[in-house]
């Protein structure tokens, strides 16, 4: 398609029953694109650093906070609180808006406002270099809109026009192993006492989360069959048990903690639509999950992660901390019950 000018793609907004990211996909450009062309048609360029949007944020009182990757969306109501701000890495840290963010990829601050069925949707929508969704804030009903109108004219930048290129993507890595460092590997995972401590070893030794499972074997990380991720969901569903599902990207992680209460299956799709809480899980994308056992001083945190077939993370489940109502026990064997795998 020749004319992507932003009066096009405006049109074809408007003409199409797709959601803006499937849109963005069929045409083959950034999600962010789409939001652009728009400007000064309801939608405003904003100054997107965490440190100065989260604190105009939370003054919106209820909102929907959204978070995706190419295979999962997690959406949950509730308002921005405890907001601690960071230069590589900051967080909220609300019992409903759970998130961790990493603010080097939050390039790209619409505040968006299009005609809707009820009326005005209000949005903060934020993407990264390539264009890519990173987190959006939808308004509801109750939200302060004087507080949106001062977010909106505090945060405007002076040059609102169309950005110039989005780079492309980095392309997924998959998995990175580096064999002779196994015996490392496993002995230093053994003496882990904070699960953030994962991270810094598999960088040290130059190897990702994906690698350092398909490396480590048991009891460390054991390979699951694609089949428990739906057994998963209803497990937890049928059970009652309280877990901890983290979904996100390169820019912002957010988090669910609770329990699974109406899971809609949907041809592909895994839904789980509560009241306060949605999730949408693409599991025909899934194509590899681990059962992950890490060392800590509370105790072993056991997760369940799934991954794609280019080896980017979906997402991560684990069981409540005790503190918070989780039972550990029964959470192991939750995990220990769902179906095997062979190894990749």
């Amino acid at each position: 398609m020749n004319d992507l000018s932003p009066a096009r793609l405006r049109e074809l907004r408007r003409e199409s029953t797709l959601r803006p990211h499937d849109l963005a996909a069929s045409l083959g450009i950034p999600e962010a694109a789409l939001v652009a062309a728009e400007l000064g048609h309801g939608v405003t360029r904003i100054d997107p650093t965490p440190g100065r949007l989260i604190p105009l944020v939370e003054g919106l009182g209820e909102v929907m906070a959204l978070t995706r990757n190419r295979s999962c969306v997690i959406e949950k109501i509730g308002t921005y609180r405890e907001f601690h701000d960071g230069a590589h890495a900051a967080m909220t840290l609300d019992d409903e808006i759970d998130l961790r963010i990493f603010p080097r990829h939050w390039v790209h601050g619409f505040a968006v406002e299009a005609p809707g069925k009820d009326g005005i949707r209000r949005s903060v929508q934020v993407f990264d270099a390539a264009g890519d969704a990173v987190h959006k804030i939808h308004l509801r009903e109750g939200s302060n809109l004087d507080a949106w109108a001062a977010l909106t004219a505090a945060l405007a930048l002076p040059e609102q026009s169309v950005p110039e290129s989005y780079p492309p993507r980095a392309a997924p890595e998959g998995a990175r192993i580096v064999p002779e460092h196994a015996d490392t590997l496993r002995s230093e995972w053994a003496r882990m006492t904070d699960t953030h401590q994962f991270n810094t070893l598999t960088r040290r030794l130059k190897m990702n989360r994906l690698g350092a499972y398909r490396l480590v074997g048991a009891p460390h990380a054991s390979p699951l069959a694609v089949a428990a991720v739906p057994a998963l969901f209803e497990r937890v569903q049928d059970s009652g048990e309280q877990v901890m599902i983290f979904v996100g990207n390169m820019g912002c992680i957010e988090i669910h903690s609770g329990r699974f209460e109406n899971l809609k299956p949907m041809g592909p799709w895994l839904n789980v639509l509560d009241p306060r809480f949605d999730l949408h899980l693409r599991a025909d994308h899934v194509a590899e999950v681990w059962a992950v056992d890490k060392p800590t001083k509370r105790g072993p945190a056991i997760s369940v992660e799934a991954f794609d077939a280019e080896g980017e993370l979906i997402f991560q489940c684990f069981g409540m901390r005790p503190e918070k109502g989780g039972d550990p026990d029964s959470w192991a064997a939750l995990v220990a019950s769902l179906p095997a795998g062979a190894a990749a």
